[in-house]
């Protein structure tokens, strides 16, 4: 089997921790691991197969010699270092936004449109966390007839802000027990005990950039153009594994039990969906863990051919890490 030198960029936070985590679980066939990050991290080590890997610093030259980049950085990161990792000859998957609306990028959720990596002229984007969750629940719907329209709310973990998240959300906890106050810092308001309806800033017509790359991005993956999504994005006390309400609208009516047996057999699902028992998809079941949760299913009480579901799923494994891992698993393939 052929071994490949695989650079981790943004080795040192929550995703890029979480994408050597992952590449030992699923066996890669990883010859070399480059962990890389900034300079204050340069030098220490990390743990890979059991053995000590120092940090390098992320710099043009590091990219020489390497096949996969794993990009686990912000986007201005990723815009920076993306000219030197091309002109090495690697293959770029970017778990940042930089790249993912560029017609020359694929957008890959492996469940749904794997054929697209063969597109790719040396990067290929990793889709947003909950539009990731989201599509891999909904695609089995959309082979039965196109979805025309979408309706979402998310309830996205605090860790999807990166490690800082928990951290405040404990210590918001653990003031307003002892009755003292804490500032927020990761956060715009106390997430503690409330709920925060923004994700990102305003980018059209009321609607925050996070909302937007539900039907953005949606749209790319699954080969919908004319796809109309509108999302509200609302920050909960929940520490890991995002959550989404979604009303689907379909050219054709479809029954619940065709819903949950398309999903029962759909790849990256587990339909969970029995009300009567008290058994639905919840952010604790899902953590730590890369399949997709369904349940919830019935039908839209507003459009004929409408159905509403609830889905959850790990936004920093299924909605990052494992899902830029299985990309780069394609790449092997091919």
């Amino acid at each position: 089997m052929k071994l490949y030198t695989v650079a981790v960029l943004g080795a040192t936070g929550a995703v890029g921790q979480e994408m050597i985590k992952i590449l030992q679980e699923r066996n890669f066939p990883v010859g070399k691991l480059l962990p890389l990050a900034s300079a204050r991290s340069a030098g220490k080590t990390l743990k890979f197969k059991g053995e000590d890997v120092t940090i390098e610093e992320a710099r043009d030259e590091a990219f020489q010699g390497v096949d996969i980049v794993l990009g686990a950085a912000e986007n201005d990161i990723a815009k920076k270092f993306a000219p030197a990792i091309v002109k090495a000859g690697a293959v770029f998957v970017d778990n940042s936004s930089a790249f993912r609306l560029d017609p020359k990028v694929p957008l890959i959720v492996p469940e749904i449109n794997p054929e697209d990596v063969k597109n790719h002229q040396s990067i290929i984007s990793n889709p947003n966390c909950s539009t990731i969750i989201t599509v891999t629940a909904v695609n089995a719907l959309n082979s039965i007839s196109p979805i025309r329209t979408m309706t979402a709310s998310t309830y996205q973990a605090v860790s999807g802000a990166g490690a800082g998240g928990p951290i405040e959300l404990m210590n918001e906890v653990e003031a307003i027990r002892e009755g003292k106050t804490y500032e927020p810092k990761v956060f715009s308001h106390q997430i503690a005990y409330n709920l925060i309806p923004q994700i990102g800033g305003e980018q059209f017509e009321g609607y925050t950039s996070e909302e937007m790359k539900m039907q953005n991005e949606g749209r790319k993956i699954m080969h919908l153009p004319e796809l109309k999504v509108s999302c509200t994005c609302v920050r909960v006390p929940v520490v890991r594994s995002h959550s989404i309400s979604v009303s689907l609208h379909f050219d054709k009516h479809i029954s619940v039990q065709e819903a949950r047996e398309v999903i029962a057999k759909a790849p990256g699902c587990r339909l969970v969906d029995d009300l009567a028992n008290r058994q639905y998809p919840m952010p604790l079941d899902t953590s730590d863990q890369d399949i997709v949760f369904v349940g919830r299913i019935r039908p839209d009480l507003t459009d004929e051919n409408g159905l509403c579901l609830w889905c959850c799923g790990d936004q920093v494994r299924k909605g990052a890490a494992t899902n830029a891992i299985q990309i780069a698993e394609l790449l092997v393939k091919e």
